[in-house]
């Protein structure tokens, strides 16, 4: 993995007080309609297939098919990750230890980061909530709650044990779901609040103020 230096840029030719110095900075598309289409997609999914799993009726159809859904997504995040536009591969936010520390230990600055893309801390969040959610759903399709009625479509290739097993894991994994969606929106307000930078406008429009390469 790489380790890189902040990076970024805002409004074309305006300066900004970023890391104690003056930065000029631009408003720049970033975010391709297809990115942002599959994250609020997924969102969608995920909220839908983790409700309806919860507090859902009984007979969990709907719960599946979002689940079907949220795969679906993955597999198209995968395929875009390596296809996509700069800043959706995932080359582009694979950060190495050192830069996510240092990113950490300057987050708390009450300024914008203007990073392009996601930052280092917000690169590897992306990774980790991907994963989660790719064992999460694969652990559903072979999961038997022995109800003979909301078995996964892919129980039956897989012994009592393991289908046993499978809905014990993606039983406890739902909470971690819960927490990683809560952390995000957690994040979303700190860097509006705090930091005084809009996550949400740029994942709508696609654009998105950072730094001025040099």
């Amino acid at each position: 993995m790489k380790d890189r230096g902040t990076h970024g840029a805002g409004p074309g030719g305006e300066t900004a007080r970023a890391d104690n110095a003056a930065v000029e900075i631009e408003t720049i598309r970033v975010w391709d309609p297809l990115l942002r289409l599959f994250h609020w997609l997924l969102a969608i999914a995920v909220v839908g297939a983790w409700g309806l799993g919860k507090f859902g009726p009984n007979v969990m159809t709907l719960h599946f098919w979002f689940g079907y859904a949220v795969l679906g997504l993955l597999a198209f995040r995968l395929i875009w990750g390596f296809v996509g536009p700069e800043h959706a591969r995932f080359g582009n936010f694979r950060y190495g230890p050192v830069s996510i520390g240092k990113y950490v230990l300057h987050m708390v600055r009450r300024e914008p980061s203007y990073w392009r893309g996601h930052n280092p801390l917000g690169g590897f969040f992306v990774f980790v909530l991907l994963g989660v959610l790719a064992v999460h759903a694969g652990l559903g399709l072979i999961a038997d709650p022995e109800d003979y009625v909301n078995a996964g479509p892919l129980a039956r290739e897989v012994s009592t044990t393991t289908s046993r097993t499978a809905l014990a894991w993606h039983a406890t994994l739902g909470w971690v779901v819960l927490g990683l969606v809560v952390l995000h929106v957690a994040a979303i307000g700190f860097y509006r609040k705090w930091k005084g930078e809009d996550l949400i406008r740029p994942m709508i429009t696609g654009r998105k103020t950072v730094r001025k390469d040099p």
